[in-house]
C-alpha cells in the first residue's frame, strides 16, 4: 500500500528516471558484480530478470520532505538500504536532502550528477552515512574531471579532509602536470608545503620514462648552395645577421628515439611563431625551453633578418607548447642553460651579456656578463656541480665557469687539444668534450698522421684538471660534427648521418683522474628519416601514451 503523504511528485520523477536510465543501471550493476556480496538472500539488483516494481515500495523521509524509490534497487548499490530492507518508510538522518537526491539518482543512473566543489563535503558525508562506497569513488572521479588551476588546491583540501584518496592523487597528478603554471600562481604553490612542492615535482620528473629526442633546427650559418659553415665559423669569426636574411627556416620537427623498435618517431611540431634559426634549447622541470633565435621579416621588398626575444616551453605531460616571458634581450646563437630551477640566456652573437630566468616569478634578470674579449659566440656550455661551463670563439681550448652563488666568471685550465670541439656534457663530477677532425689540412692524430675521427677530453672538475680518454678512428670517412645528450650511463651523439653512443663503463671501472673509462658502441645508430637542418638532442620524461604513440604529432596551442 501506498503511505499517505507521499509526494505525488517526488515518485513520478524516480519512475521516469528508472525508465530512462535503466540501461545503463542494468551495465553498471553488470559490471560492480551486482553491487552486494553475492549472498543468495540479498534482493536480486534491477535487470531484465528483475525489474523493479511498477510502483516505487519504499518512502525515504529527509529533512522533512520525502523522495519514493524502489527498494531493491537502493538495496544493490547500499548496504544502508538492504539492512532497512523490511521497511516501507525510512526516516534518514545525517544526510542532506540534496545529497540524497544526487546519491539516489546515481544508484538509478550509475553518473554522479551536480557535484561541485562546494557541495562534495555534503555528498562525501552521505554516502558514507547510506555505505554507498562506489558513490565516493563516482564522486572523486566527477570532482577530477572539474580540477583547473584555480580550484586545484580548495579540491585538494577538501580530498585530504574527506579522506578521498583519489581525488587526492588526482589534484596531485594535476599540479606536477602544470607545474610551471602552478609554480607562478601563489594562491596555490605559495600554499604547498615544502614536502608537497618536492612531491609533485618528483612526481613530474618520474611521470614516465626518460628518452632520447631531438629537434630540427637551422644553422644560422647556413648559406644556399653552400656548406652550411662558412669559413668565418672555422675562425670563428660570426657573420652577421643580415647576411643570412634569405635563408628559409629548415625543419620544425622534435623527433622521440624508441628504443624497443630502434626507430625515430614525431613527437611535436614547433610552433609557427618560434624561430628555428640560430635558437637555443634545454630541458627544465621536465619542460622544453626554446629561446631567441633569427627571423626573417620584410623590409622595403626583400627579406631581413631580425633577432627574437621569443621563448617557448613545450609540456610533454600535456603534449603542448606555451610561451613565456621574452628575452630581456633578443639573441641568436645563445647557449640556453638549466641550473637549480634557472635557466640562463648565456651570450649569443656577439653579445656578452647574460641573463636568468626565474620561472616562478616569470621574469628574465641580468647576471654577470662573459669577460670581455673572452668570444664572440659561445660554441658549447653544459652544467655541472652547481656551475655553468662555456667554450668558443677562437680559442676553442679555453674554458669559462660561471659560479651563480658568487655571480662571476672564472678561468679554467686549459685543454691540450687546439681543434674546435663538437659538443660538451657534464657526467657527474666531469664534463666529456669530443673533438672532431676532418683529416683535411694537415691535422694529425695523437700517433701522427692524417685523421679524420673524434677525441674525447674528461674534465675533471673536482681536481680541475684535463686528461684524454677515449678515440675514434672511423674506417668508413670523417666524423661530422655533432651535438651531444647523456642518457643513464651513455652519451649520444647525434647528427643527420646518425648516432654515436659513447657508453661509460657500466662496470664502474675507474682510471687514474677518477673518472669512468668510456668507449664508443661500434653500432651506429640510424638517424630521423628525412631530417633537416641541425639536430639539437634533449633527454625529457614521457608519459606512456607519448612514448608508445610518438608519431602522433603533438597540440600546437599557444
Amino acid at each position: 500500500p501506498q503511505p499517505d503523504g507521499a509526494g505525488h511528485d517526488a515518485g513520478h520523477v524516480v519512475e521516469s528516471q528508472w525508465d530512462v536510465n535503466s540501461t545503463a543501471t542494468e551495465a553498471s550493476e553488470a559490471s560492480d558484480g551486482g553491487g552486494g556480496n553475492g549472498d543468495g538472500d540479498e534482493p536480486a539488483p534491477p535487470g531484465p530478470e528483475h525489474p523493479p516494481a511498477e510502483e516505487p515500495d519504499l518512502v525515504i523521509e529527509v529533512s522533512g520532505r520525502r523522495i519514493r524509490a524502489h527498494k531493491a534497487v537502493l538495496a544493490a548499490k547500499s548496504d544502508y538500504f538492504r539492512a532497512r530492507a523490511s521497511r516501507d518508510i525510512l526516516r534518514v538522518k545525517g544526510v542532506s536532502y540534496a545529497a540524497l537526491r544526487l546519491l539516489i539518482d546515481y544508484v538509478y543512473t550509475a553518473r554522479m550528477g551536480d557535484v561541485r566543489h562546494d557541495n562534495l563535503a555534503e555528498v562525501v558525508s552521505g554516502a558514507r552515512v547510506l555505505q554507498m562506497p562506489c558513490a565516493l569513488h563516482c564522486a572523486a572521479e566527477a570532482m577530477r574531471a572539474q580540477l583547473r588551476l584555480d580550484n586545484c588546491y580548495q579540491l585538494l583540501c577538501l580530498a585530504k579532509k574527506q579522506r578521498l584518496a583519489e581525488l587526492r592523487e588526482a589534484a596531485y597528478r594535476f599540479m606536477s602536470d602544470r607545474y610551471l603554471e602552478v609554480l607562478r600562481e601563489p594562491g596555490v604553490y605559495g600554499r604547498l608545503s615544502g614536502a608537497e612542492r618536492d612531491l609533485i615535482l618528483r612526481r613530474r620528473l618520474e611521470a614516465g620514462r626518460r628518452c632520447l629526442l631531438v629537434a630540427e633546427v637551422s644553422d644560422a650559418f647556413e648559406r644556399p648552395g653552400g656548406g652550411s659553415r662558412p669559413q668565418s665559423r672555422e675562425s670563428s669569426r660570426p657573420q652577421s645577421p643580415s647576411s643570412v636574411a634569405s635563408l628559409e627556416d629548415g625543419g620544425a620537427l622534435v623527433h622521440c628515439y624508441q628504443e624497443a623498435s630502434r626507430e625515430w618517431r614525431v613527437l611535436t611540431r614547433l610552433p609557427e611563431e618560434a624561430n628555428a634559426k640560430g635558437c637555443a634549447m634545454c630541458v627544465l622541470h621536465n619542460y622544453l625551453f626554446l629561446a631567441g633565435g633569427i627571423a626573417v621579416v620584410p623590409a622595403g621588398g626583400e627579406p631581413r633578418a631580425r633577432l627574437s626575444d621569443k621563448v617557448f616551453c613545450y609540456n610533454p605531460l600535456t603534449d603542448t607548447w606555451s610561451q613565456v616571458r621574452p628575452l630581456a634581450q633578443p639573441r641568436s646563437q645563445l647557449k640556453l642553460l638549466a641550473l637549480d630551477g634557472y635557466l640562463y640566456a648565456v651570450g649569443g652573437e656577439c653579445l656578452f651579456t647574460v641573463e636568468r630566468y626565474d620561472p616562478r616569478a616569470d621574469r628574465w634578470s641580468p647576471v654577470a656578463p662573459l669577460p670581455k674579449g673572452a668570444f664572440a659566440v659561445a660554441h658549447e656550455a653544459t652544467t655541472c656541480n652547481g656551475e655553468i661551463y662555456v667554450s668558443g670563439g677562437s680559442l676553442f681550448y679555453r674554458l669559462l665557469k660561471y659560479d651563480p652563488k658568487r655571480d662571476e666568471w672564472q678561468e679554467c685550465p686549459y685543454n691540450s687539444s687546439r681543434r674546435r670541439s663538437a659538443d660538451m656534457v657534464a657526467f657527474k663530477n666531469f664534463i666529456y668534450r669530443f673533438d672532431v677532425s676532418s683529416g683535411r689540412g694537415g691535422e694529425q692524430g695523437p700517433s701522427g698522421g692524417s685523421s679524420g675521427g673524434v677525441e674525447v677530453f674528461r674534465y675533471n672538475t673536482v681536481a680541475k684538471c684535463w686528461s684524454q680518454c677515449a678515440s675514434l678512428r672511423p674506417s668508413g670517412g670523417p666524423v661530422q660534427p655533432f651535438r651531444c645528450a647523456a642518457l643513464g650511463n651513455t652519451i649520444y651523439c647525434v647528427n643527420r648521418t646518425g648516432t654515436l653512443r659513447f657508453s661509460l663503463a657500466q662496470d664502474g671501472e675507474v682510471e687514474a683522474d677518477g673518472g669512468l673509462k668510456g668507449t664508443f658502441d661500434g653500432e651506429l645508430l640510424k638517424a630521423p628519416l628525412d631530417a633537416k637542418g641541425v639536430l639539437l638532442p634533449f633527454v625529457l620524461t614521457l608519459p606512456e601514451k607519448l612514448d608508445k604513440a610518438g608519431d602522433q604529432e603533438g597540440s600546437l596551442t599557444l
